[in-house]
Formats: structure tokens, sequence, C-alpha cells
């Protein structure tokens, strides 16, 4: 069973946010407000927090721009991972992806059944690294940012959780550009 080793100090992780939204602005931007705050309270730091809209070039480029940003750890996106025409994070983020994490897609489907029912098949949240950068795409609305972060990422961002997580591996995940001597 996971576990949190209180006799590990914690080590906060700097965390960048991306909203994709045809119709509201920063200021109205109830999922990413929502997940700024949650990072907060969990120890972590916003670096920084954007919103575009759904245009694959835009976010792609702000995406990349954050992946070669060596002071950001992980990228978050909220919205576009529907199927409507207009919805295409998932188009615009996932070629960036050095590996894919599987898991998170599933375990993130587990996670909504309970409270959606099937309707969590409309979700294409996904996630992967690139560069040494977590990147996790979760849809656009409050609830499923909240089960996204509470079920899945709070516990892996966290270096205490037992038996593993994602801050251990941090350093390693860069170690196939490193020269051999």
């Amino acid at each position: 069973m996971t576990k949190i080793d209180q006799n590990r100090p914690f080590i906060p992780t700097r965390i960048a946010i991306l909203t994709m939204s045809d119709t509201r602005t920063l200021d109205e931007d109830a999922s990413g407000a929502l997940l700024a705050r949650l990072v907060k309270e969990s120890g972590h730091e916003v670096v920084d927090r954007n919103l575009l809209n759904d245009e694959i070039a835009a976010i792609r480029g702000q995406v990349k721009q954050w992946i070669a940003d060596k002071q950001i750890d992980v990228v978050i996106t909220t919205g576009g991972t529907g199927f409507t025409g207009r919805d295409v994070t998932p188009e615009a983020v996932q070629p960036l992806f050095e590996k894919v994490i599987e898991g998170f897609s599933i375990l993130f489907h587990q996670q909504s059944f309970p409270k959606i029912g099937t309707s969590t098949i409309q979700s294409r949240a996904c996630a992967g690294v690139a560069a040494g950068t977590y990147i996790f795409c979760l849809p656009g609305s409050p609830g499923a940012c909240r089960d996204a972060w509470e079920g899945i990422l709070k516990l892996q961002l966290d270096n205490r959780h037992r038996p593993c997580n994602f801050v251990e591996i941090m350093p390693r995940l860069e170690e196939h550009r490193r020269k051999i001597s």
C-alpha cells in the first residue's frame, strides 16, 4: 500500500500551468486557478501560468518553451482533451513526448469513473516526458483537474510517497543524453 514517509524531507517541484480555451480569459479560468491553488497548497511552486486558444502551433510552442526552461520540472495543461473539432491539446503535445506515461490515462479514468461514470471516455487525458520535463494533459473541468491532482499528481509529485514517485527519478530522466566515457 502507498504511504507518505514523514522521515524524508519534502522536495518542491516547479510547475507551469497552461489552460486551453477559446471562451475564457485567464481571470475567468477556474480550472487553471484551481490547479495553481492545489499546487501551492501542496508545497510546490507555480513558475508560470498561461491561457491560450485551442491552436496546435500556439500550444506546442508554449509547451516547448517550458520544456526548454530548466527551471520548470512539470507542465500541466487543462482543456482541449475532448473530441470536438477545437479540442487539439493531445495533437499539440503528444509529438513532444519522448516517453508516454500510459498509466496516467488509465489511472485518470479510474479516478473519474466513480464520479462521472462512462462519460470519462470522452477525455483524452494523457501524459509523457520530454527533455526531463513531465507533461500532464488534463480535461478542462475543475472536477477533472481536482481528480487528477488529488488522486494522482499530488502523490506522484511528492518525493516522500512510497513505494516510488516521479520526483525521485527526475535526476535520471536525462541519463540517455549523457556521454559515455
